[in-house]
């Protein structure tokens, strides 16, 4: 009886670190997507930052 627990205990262990492995891999992957997103939004901030500058300099 107690070997079967142990078994189903480590089944257990087992399982719930594969799922939490899982999640953070999709936590990574939405981490990633954000910090892309952020560096687009912010290069094309810089861009038109940039010609609002060049613009207001040339006669």
């Amino acid at each position: 009886m107690i070997p079967i627990l142990l078994v189903l205990l480590v089944v257990l262990i087992l399982f719930g670190i594969g799922f939490l492995v899982k999640l953070l891999w999709w936590i990574a992957l939405a981490l990633l997507v954000v910090w892309l997103l952020g560096l687009l939004v912010r290069g094309l901030m810089l861009h038109t930052k940039d010609r609002d500058h060049d613009r207001q300099h040339h006669w």
